[in-house]
């Protein structure tokens, strides 16, 4: 690590441990603090979102102490790495490394560490693909060390399930201390030895995949798993864990999962972010009646906005939150998938590729021809609330995976692009109108910023100008890549000093 980078981590550390020492009465003056040395155009909306929630007291504020109540044993050491590694200091070299090599680079890496699973759900296509494919540790462990070389510090483990290799887990989990480890998991092998691991390595998170209530994720999962999923989730409340839960979003289980009786669960469980994924039917054979119709996926965009309004509790709609992170994420944008056989796939849900992670690096596989495609292609529409070149734009990934001339990686059942895009495109062309009417909605409090993310500037100030998500950074002329990451970070002598007691010298 550069010396200039080691003062800006020691900077955010003290800032970060002065913070928690007493976050109720020590977050404002680390904003106004904050606000003093940072550029006004480093993320403005949250910082006024922040600002908000610690002076009204709403819901965001009570999940900021929510997050405080958790067990001190890992909190502290887990917001710091996830904020300071995870985000702070990672994003710059990100920025860095895209100017430097012209692809895309993850904020994420999604991989499976097995194709093991011990359940065989509705539509799921990990269970049809057998219990022999795993990426060993030492492949894993290499993935993360090239991951960190580009600035990437957030894994997410997927399946299969994951915890099948829980050992394994919890050993990169002590190696990579600078990194943040999330698992999507069923929870069936959650148990108290695990929960005590977890508290001794303090960096590894569940996401326990959830259908809604008893009978819809029962009807999916199998009976007797909704109980299971209690129990694990008591484990966790009682140890004072982070957790979340992942929900597959049905026709099924619409009305469960887009209900208030639902989220008020989810709190009570003491869930602290809900992650909304829509259904995909891949694979030969999915089903195609599990996609929700417009009419679900309406009610969801206009239920998730208020939710996040008026609950405590972190959601994501990955389909309708498009606008918030400029359209599909996919292919190394901010993240990647690693399925259990090595090959490097745009999205967990798109099943092709050029690379194998046991045939060329992480850089090579993010250069290769389908991500270089992604690359070129994003967004894929204008209206962000049709991301997906697969779910709201189909056709547009047979495309791309025909000029890249990538093969199929279904584990079970190879799959032409065209004939998963064929199986969305009556959803995706009735989908079209609903989201255009969103998109123009007058009323909506967004509608300005989308017809022009660059309002109130000058045209000619206009071409200074990048979008990073939905955040509006200047780009002065001449900028060299680190130049360009510095934008997103700020001065930290005075944030250093502020947090530093004065008897205390900094190394």
């Amino acid at each position: 690590m550069k010396a200039t980078d080691q003062i800006k981590h020691i900077a955010y550390e003290k800032a970060f441990d002065y913070f928690l020492q007493d976050p109720e009465a020590n977050a404002t003056k680390i904003m106004n603090l904050l606000d003093k040395v940072a550029p006004a155009d480093l993320f403005p909306s949250q910082r006024k979102a922040f600002r908000s929630a610690l002076e009204s007291q709403n819901n965001w504020y009570q999940l900021i102490m929510r997050i405080m109540d958790l067990n001190p044993a890992v909190r502290n050491d887990l917001i710091k790495m996830f904020a300071i590694d995870g985000n702070l200091m990672a994003w710059p070299k990100q920025e860095a490394m895209r100017e430097k090599y012209q692809c895309n680079i993850p904020w994420a890496i999604l991989l499976d560490p097995t194709s093991a699973c011990n359940l065989h759900c509705t539509g799921c296509w990990a269970a049809e693909y057998g219990h022999k494919l795993n990426l060993t540790f030492d492949e894993i462990d290499s993935i993360i060390e090239q991951g960190k070389e580009l600035g990437t510090h957030v894994y997410i483990y997927t399946g299969g399930e994951p915890l099948v290799r829980k050992d394994d887990l919890i050993k990169l989990c002590e190696k990579h201390q600078d990194c943040a480890f999330l698992s999507f998991t069923n929870s069936t092998l959650i148990d108290a030895d695990f929960v005590e691991e977890m508290i001794r390595v303090k960096n590894f998170v569940p996401a326990i995949s959830v259908e809604g209530f008893e009978e819809a994720t029962d009807a999916r999962r199998g009976d007797g798993v909704y109980a299971k999923v209690e129990r694990a989730m008591k484990l966790l409340r009682d140890a004072g864990l982070p957790f979340g839960v992942s929900c597959c979003f049905t026709s099924q289980n619409a009305d469960s999962i887009a209900s208030e009786e639902y989220f008020d669960w989810m709190i009570d469980q003491g869930v602290l972010f809900c992650w909304i994924f829509s259904y995909f039917p891949v694979g030969v054979g999915a089903p195609t009646d599990l996609m929700a119709n417009p009419t679900q996926r309406e009610h969801l965009y206009h239920f998730v906005r208020e939710m996040r309004e008026t609950k405590p509790l972190f959601t994501l709609d990955f389909q309708n939150d498009g606008e918030f992170v400029g359209g599909c994420i996919a292919g190394g944008r901010r993240y990647l998938h690693i399925n259990a056989a090595g090959d490097v796939e745009p999205c967990v849900f798109a099943h092709y590729a050029n690379a194998n992670i046991r045939e060329v690096s992480l850089l090579e596989a993010l250069q290769s021809p389908l991500f270089m495609e992604y690359y070129r292609n994003q967004p894929f529409n204008d209206n962000l609330l049709r991301p997906c070149p697969i779910l709201e734009n189909s056709g547009r990934l047979t495309e791309m995976v025909e000029r890249a001339n990538a093969r199929s990686t279904d584990l079970q059942h190879e799959e032409q692009a065209c004939d998963l895009c064929a199986k969305t495109k009556e959803m995706s062309d009735a989908w079209a109108p609903v989201a255009e009417r969103l998109w123009r909605n007058e009323q909506d409090p967004l509608f300005e910023k989308r017809q022009d993310p660059g309002q109130g500037m000058a045209d000619t100030d206009k071409a200074k100008f990048e979008r990073i998500g939905r955040t509006i950074v200047p780009m002065p002329d001449n900028q060299t890549s680190e130049e360009r990451a510095d934008i997103i970070s700020f001065d930290s002598a005075e944030l250093l000093e502020d947090c530093t007691p004065k008897d205390e010298a900094v190394a």
